[in-house]
Formats: C-alpha cells, structure tokens, sequence
C-alpha cells in the first residue's frame, strides 16, 4: 500500500465530516456514527505517526456544534472518556502527546477533567501531539487575540504599529507550536468544500484536500493518498 513520498507534510488538520451520514445511510442514530468515528481518530493517529507527522490537528467540537440535538451533544461530551481510557495508554507507549486548543472551560466539568488528564498523562511525550480542537471556532480565537493585544496596547506594553503578522501569531491558540503552528495540509471528508471556522489565520496558505470519503470509513489507504496528493503539490506562498 505505501508509496514513496516526496514530501511528508509536519502539521496535518482534519475537519471529520460526515459521521451522521454515515449513520444514516446505515439507518442508525447519528450517535452511532460519531462512536464509529472516533476508532478511525485511533487508526489515523497510529498511521500518521508511522509516517513521521509531528502534529495532527482534529476538529472534534465547533463553537456552532452547541446547537446540535442535545441528546447529540451530550454524548459528544462522553466520547473523550471512552476514547482516552482505552486509546490513552497505546498513544503514550507510541510517544504521543495529546493536547487541546479552544475554550474547554465551557465544556462539562467530567469532559475537563478527562481531557486535562490525557494532556497530564501525556505531557512528557516527545513524538507526534494530537491536537483536539474543541468548543474552537477560527473567527473567536481571532477574537479573542484582538482582545487580549488590544488590552496591551491599552496598558502600553505595545506599540500599534509593533503589531504584525508574528505578534498577531503569539496570541493564537496554536502559539505552542511555532513553526509548525500553521497546517502544511488541511483534509475534509464527506465531499464538503469549506473550512467551517476551522483554524481560519493558521490555513492561509495550507494545501486543501477534498474527499467524499465520509469520516467513519477513512482509512489509512484514504489518508495516504491525501499525503501523496500534497507530496505532488508546488507550494509557492504566493510567490513564483
């Protein structure tokens, strides 16, 4: 299956769509898909490590996904118990960090207090970090950062005209990152064709990819030929 790759891209982001599809094209509650979907979060990890990524960023939770079905939202809120008590182990036995960017603090104190745990757990990782973005929304954390530069300035800790492209970098969520903050490849499932909100500043020049796999049945074979379409793509950031 594995093909030689030119190119191996250090920060791959994911939007997961399609899990309630999935389901509904099995006649099974959207539940169903959103459980299917996380064993393919777990095979995904597994296979991006192999390939040398250092950060998968996940979309699991969108600011706008509150006004989903409560009954929908509720169980999104336990899926991180489930998927750390069995898959926590595994990703720290493979070097891997987890961490989490977005407002958790708005998420139910049991779904912190996992996530907080994972990210303790797993702090002294040295290998790939699995990125969750959750209760994340691009437009808010630019918000957000305005705010708190805003609130500098006000104190005069900074100069209007110091504000550039870099400063603007350090107020980010995905400040931690540095040079791998911004997405080399950003990947779509379920045949949608936008970024819902999704790291907005950080994919200015990612490379998009497009796939009407839905997320649930996105396999290794699937996420490979995302690496080898990427692997044969000029990235000229907007110069020739």
């Amino acid at each position: 299956m594995s093909k030689e790759l030119q190119t191996i891209p250090q920060h791959v982001a994911i939007i997961m769509d399609g899990n309630g599809r999935w389901a509904k094209k099995r006649l099974m509650p959207r539940v169903a898909g959103h459980k299917r979907g996380v064993e393919t979060i777990k095979r995904i990890t597994k296979y991006a490590n192999s390939k040398g990524i250092k950060l998968i960023t996940l979309y699991a939770f969108s600011t706008e996904n509150w006004g989903r079905p409560q009954d929908e939202v509720n169980f999104l809120m336990k899926l991180p118990g489930d998927f750390f008590s069995s898959f926590l182990p595994e990703l720290i036995e493979n070097n891997c960090r987890v961490e989490c960017i977005g407002d958790i603090t708005k998420l139910p104190e049991d779904t912190q207090n996992i996530l907080n745990k994972a990210i303790a757990e797993s702090a002294h990782c040295t290998g790939l970090v699995l990125n969750f973005a959750i209760n994340y929304g691009g437009q808010q954390e630019m918000i957000q950062a305005i705010q708190a530069i805003s609130q500098k300035v006000k104190e005069g800790a900074i100069e209007i005209d110091q504000i550039d492209e870099a400063l603007v970098e350090d107020y980010l969520f995905t400040a931690r990152y540095g040079a791998i903050a911004k997405p080399d490849l950003v990947i779509r499932t379920s045949g949608e064709q936008r970024l819902s909100n999704f790291l907005l500043w950080q994919s200015a020049y990612s490379e998009l990819y497009f796939t009407d796999v839905l997320w649930p049945d996105f396999s290794e074979k699937d996420f490979e030929e995302a690496l080898v379409a990427f692997s044969n793509r000029n990235r000229r950031f907007g110069k020739v």
